[in-house]
């Protein structure tokens, strides 16, 4: 049986400091992701990037508020985002196929047995789904906190045996990670509370930040799945991770029997 995996790629790892999409990081990360399907593990992606898409492509001269914004960019951007991602992992003969998702499909029902049968069939068929949230038309409560939930619910519903969460820094840290005096905590283990070292900030591209890390992270192994923190910038991260070579800061929640 194939290990799955559940990727997402978080909004800090994709964007640049000018706000723009960072291509050369994208193409590294597809360049483990092809490494990761010839080595027979299958592959989820959730990615985040593309509002920082649709921002680049698209020079607004009157004001939008947050909502009409995120609506505009996000449908300008879904559609090079995943254009990208489409020409990058054709170099290496493997397809592609987008999944947009709402919070209301992961409710029990026809619409969450819909959604995995087609992520199902497209594994199955060596196709790799690339998900999102459907920023066009969710807004306000039907809104998921972030793709780091999102990705823990896909983790769950294709029960993936590993969920990945890529942002900008290693992992959890038992303080301030910019303390000199920081250390990372490198095992989690099923029970353990971290929340006081959890601070409420966002990120700064993305909605999410490391309390909705922790969040997803403790809800899915409590679900029995294992869950990685890592930094998404760190050259070969992903193969790294897989073949537990030594040293590679991040952070790891042993799953519940």
């Amino acid at each position: 049986m194939k290990h799955r995996l559940v990727i997402k790629i978080g909004s800090n790892v994709l964007t640049r400091r000018d706000g723009k999409l960072d291509v050369t990081r994208m193409s590294a990360l597809v360049d483990q992701v092809a490494w990761l399907r010839h080595e027979g593990y299958e592959v989820i992606l959730v990615s985040s990037g593309a509002v920082a898409c649709g921002r680049g492509e698209l020079k607004v001269d009157h004001s939008l508020d947050s909502v009409e914004q995120r609506q505009l960019f996000s449908a300008i951007g879904q559609v090079k985002l995943v254009g990208l991602y489409y020409d990058l992992f054709r170099e290496f003969h493997i397809s592609v196929g987008q999944v947009l998702t709402m919070k209301e499909n992961f409710e029990p029902g026809e619409q969450y047995q819909n959604q995995r049968a087609c992520m199902s069939v497209m594994l199955e068929n060596g196709v790799i789904p690339i998900v999102n949230e459907n920023d066009t038309v969710s807004v306000t409560e039907l809104m998921f906190t972030d793709n780091d939930e999102l990705s823990g619910l896909i983790a769950q519903m294709m029960q993936a045996d590993t969920l990945i969460l890529l942002s900008n820094i290693d992992g959890i840290y038992d303080r301030h990670p910019d303390d000199p005096q920081a250390q990372l905590i490198r095992e989690v283990e099923p029970g353990r509370d971290l929340s006081e070292y959890i601070r409420p900030e966002k990120s700064a591209f993305g909605r999410g930040g490391m309390h909705s890390k922790y969040t997803t992270a403790t809800r899915v192994q409590q679900a029995g799945i294992r869950v990685i923190i890592a930094n998404g910038e760190r050259d070969d991260i992903l193969v790294n991770l897989v073949q537990n070579k030594q040293n590679i800061p991040h952070t790891e929640f042993i799953p519940c029997d």
